[in-house]
């Protein structure tokens, strides 16, 4: 039987991308609002209503309040905001993050997606902390660079429009950025880390990076114990792998157009310095792709279906 899926905010990034991976599943129907219904309030509730399951692509403030408009008992939300990330009653929606967390996400009524940059940041830093050899209180930095489509249609339309000269652009100066709270919070820290995020002239791609010195950590842990944490973490994932060897240069083109996050562990033995890296598509495990395999756990389908591996 096909589940029924509502995409409230299907006109945005995330909800265009999400409907386009759904187009043509015999699994699933996807209801739609027409253009002059989509922003009225009884009709978009008449319809997250209805559905089996809402996955929810609006703004922070917009996302609290459809959710506040499910009576049904029944209706299950997927939020690709940011708005219930470390909300109590919400189950975080990265299924590989932790043993049995797929599980709690398909049990789950509530879901929140991860954001792009905390899933490549809890990817390489969760494991380690679990592991303890990352101990909690550990002052970390994370440095990021994202395509811009991560910044919705105002920021395609700023860059794509003309109205940006630049390679690259850090933002988030004041140290405030929104994710904080979500990768403290699932990654099991103390404090967040320093978050260094900038955005790239090139419409999707990831790359982030942890540096840590290995040297002066609790136990001065091994590059190799450091990989082989990492590489048990995922072991049976089929879209996060470890990249071993040696490689001259890393590029955030890598995973581009693709639901997969490769991880790595490039360092110095001598000095005991690491560079733990990630990258993936901030469209695809880092947004759309990320919803759509949620979506296939809670319904009980094939997790990998719909996406690109």
């Amino acid at each position: 039987m096909s589940v029924t899926v509502f995409i409230d905010g299907a006109v945005g990034t995330t909800g265009i991308d999400i409907r386009e991976r759904l187009s043509g599943r015999t699994d699933i129907t996807v209801v739609t609002l027409d253009d002059s219904r989509r922003k009225d309030a009884d009709a978009r509730a008449e319809a997250l209503n209805d559905a089996d399951i809402a996955i929810l692509c609006l703004p922070d403030e917009a996302a609290r309040e459809a959710a506040a408009l499910v009576r049904s008992g029944t209706t299950r939300l997927i939020d690709a905001s940011s708005a219930h990330r470390v909300a109590e009653g919400w189950t975080y929606g990265f299924p590989e993050l932790a043993e049995g967390q797929a599980e709690r996400i398909a049990a789950a009524r509530f879901v929140s997606n991860p954001g792009c940059y905390p899933t490549a940041f809890l990817a390489l830093v969760a494991p380690l902390v679990r592991a303890g050899l990352i101990p909690a209180d550990w002052p970390l930095t994370y440095n990021a660079v994202s395509g811009y489509s991560g910044g919705g249609k105002a920021m395609i339309a700023e860059f794509e429009g003309g109205g940006v000269d630049t390679a690259l652009r850090a933002y988030a100066l004041t140290l405030a950025h929104k994710h904080l709270p979500e990768m403290r919070a699932h990654a099991g820290l103390t404090y967040p880390p320093v978050f260094a995020p900038a955005v790239a002239r090139l419409n999707r791609g990831m790359l982030g990076e942890v540096p840590l010195a290995l040297a002066q950590l609790p136990g001065r842990p091994s590059l190799a114990a450091i990989e082989q944490t990492l590489a048990a973490a995922y072991a049976d994932s089929a879209l996060i792998s470890i990249a071993s060897g040696d490689v001259a240069a890393v590029t955030i083109e890598e995973n581009s157009g693709t639901d997969r996050m490769t991880l790595r562990v490039c360092g110095n033995a001598d000095s005991g310095q690491v560079r733990l890296i990630a990258t993936l598509d901030n469209l695809g495990k880092g947004a759309g792709g990320a919803a759509v395999q949620n979506l296939n756990i809670m319904a009980g389908l094939d997790p990998l279906a719909g996406l690109i591996v």
